[in-house]
């Protein structure tokens, strides 16, 4: 922390939270108010005076006739590391999160460092140009240090979690350079869990919080990995690993009830701190040519899913649409933009139907350009799939100002994003036939679609913005640190 003083030689530099005299004992009332007017962000300096009114005594109040001491209290720096397995450049998933996040710290002035994997994500393969043990680099002024680790090529519970472990194991024998805070990132939770272990084991330790992006033990439960039993391993161990942080941000505040309820973290413990658009507002474009650049035609209602293709989005169901669409003569035309683990699956139960379509994930231009073109942004998951996941690509739907339809089960976190924004509707997962027409029913609404995009836009700009989170986050983080003195 960087304090200025101002006429006072004694004033402690080097303990920041410690406003005392030699003559006068410390202040309690006034030192709790320093500390509020730091963890609520003071925009500007603050000049606090008070009097003494007799030497040995605590400082009592204020006055304006003996001597003063004035204090101005400046921005509050701090050494931050931040740890995740994804960084930009990956394009979804946590890293467009994590990568904002740390650029808007490193442009509050606080000194960060990223700890991160190599670029694999959602190719399941190392980008060409990372090689080596480790590399480190400078990504738009953060100090960014890879570690190579191991990436499975057709990725299962087994194998995520070698990944995890390999990363971790890395973390365990890397520097990190004295922070005073870090900050993990879920997922990766089990490389989360070993980084906390080694900040605990610190004779004089950092601060550490976890930013909770899934919940792993409702995953577990939700796409039936393993049963009863592992449900309740992954609770058990997802349960200690928050337990042992001085504070968790949960994206969501369903999250933050399960958390809570759940896992056991103590309430004051857990603050929710929404993800945000990360994409600039949407480029101005000529739809036609975008479309015909795509391969789009101008007759077809263009319904796009971007972004990861893995299980919890349960994408077969958009294959059956596709099927019915096409036995059905329907304009409905799918598109599947992005990659991942099922990709190739779904390439080969999609041969030979008509209706539906590959794109390979696209610059963030073009990406942005793809999602205004469309006449429907798509939302699907895995019938069950409630509690365990907020998904990402909806900041970047609501962003497009583009209706939304959401294949999600009623009550779903997802269906409650839906709801809240207005920005979309909502039909059953696994039900391909209601997929097929509600996308008809809105290309035939002219007018809801128009109110639909404007209450998409409205709550990107009012709920999402990505200087609020960051602010939010920096709240946090100052908060972690002045709970442990530093």
């Amino acid at each position: 922390m960087d304090y200025s003083q101002k006429g006072v030689p004694w004033l402690p530099k080097d303990r920041p939270r410690v406003l005392v005299c030699p003559r006068l004992r410390p202040v309690p009332a006034l030192l709790r108010g320093l500390l509020q007017i730091l963890t609520n962000r003071v925009p500007h300096p603050l000049v606090l005076s008070w009097k003494a009114s007799k030497p040995g005594r605590p400082v009592s109040g204020f006055g304006k006739d003996i001597e003063h001491y004035s204090y101005t209290v400046t921005r509050t720096v701090l050494r931050i590391t931040i740890i995740g397995l994804n960084y930009a450049p990956e394009p979804s998933g946590n890293a467009p999160y994590t990568t904002s996040l740390a650029e808007g710290l490193s442009a509050a002035g606080h000194s960060v460092q990223v700890i991160t994997g190599y670029p694999h994500y959602p190719e399941w393969a190392v980008r060409p140009g990372y090689s080596g043990w480790a590399k480190d680099e400078t990504v738009n002024g953060v100090r960014v240090k890879r570690l190579r680790h191991y990436v499975p090529r057709h990725p299962t519970t087994v194998s995520r979690l070698h990944m995890e472990l390999s990363f971790g194991l890395r973390l365990m024998f890397t520097k990190w350079h004295r922070p005073d805070v870090v900050l993990t990132v879920s997922p990766a939770l089990f490389s989360s869990a070993l980084a906390i272990l080694r900040v605990r084991l610190w004779p004089k330790r950092p601060a550490v919080g976890i930013w909770i992006q899934d919940l792993y033990s409702r995953g577990v439960s939700e796409t039936g990995t393993g049963g009863r039993s592992a449900t309740e391993l992954a609770s058990s161990v997802e349960s200690k690993i928050l337990n042992a942080v001085d504070g968790v941000a949960a994206i969501h505040e369903r999250f933050k009830r399960h958390i809570v309820s759940s896992l056991g973290v103590p309430e004051k413990r857990v603050q929710v701190i929404r993800n945000w658009t990360h994409l600039p507002s949407a480029p101005a474009l000529d739809v036609v040519e975008v479309r015909k650049k795509l391969g789009w035609a101008s007759e077809d209602i263009i319904v796009l899913h971007a972004g990861n293709m893995g299980k919890k989005q349960g994408l077969e169901n958009v294959i059956e649409a596709a099927r019915v669409a096409g036995s059905r003569g329907s304009s409905v035309r799918f598109v599947l933009m992005g990659d991942g683990n099922q990709r190739q699956q779904l390439e080969d139960q999609a041969r030979g139907l008509p209706r539906i379509c590959f794109v390979d994930p696209l610059p963030d231009n073009d990406f942005q350009l793809a999602l205004a073109a469309a006449d429907v942004l798509l939302v699907n998951e895995l019938p069950g799939v409630k509690e365990m996941a907020v998904p990402s690509k909806l900041t970047s739907y609501f962003n497009a100002g583009v209706p939304v339809i959401a294949a999600t089960d009623e009550g779903s976190v997802t269906a409650f994003e839906i709801e809240s924004s207005g920005g979309g509707i909502r039909v059953d997962p696994a039900d391909p036939a209601a997929l097929v027409e509600a996308a008809e029913f809105l290309s035939g609404e002219a007018a809801l679609r128009a109110q639909l995009s404007e209450n998409a836009l409205r709550y990107r700009h009012e709920t999402l913005a990505e200087s609020t989170a960051v602010a939010h986050y920096d709240e946090f983080i100052t908060s972690l640190a002045l709970s442990r003195g530093r």
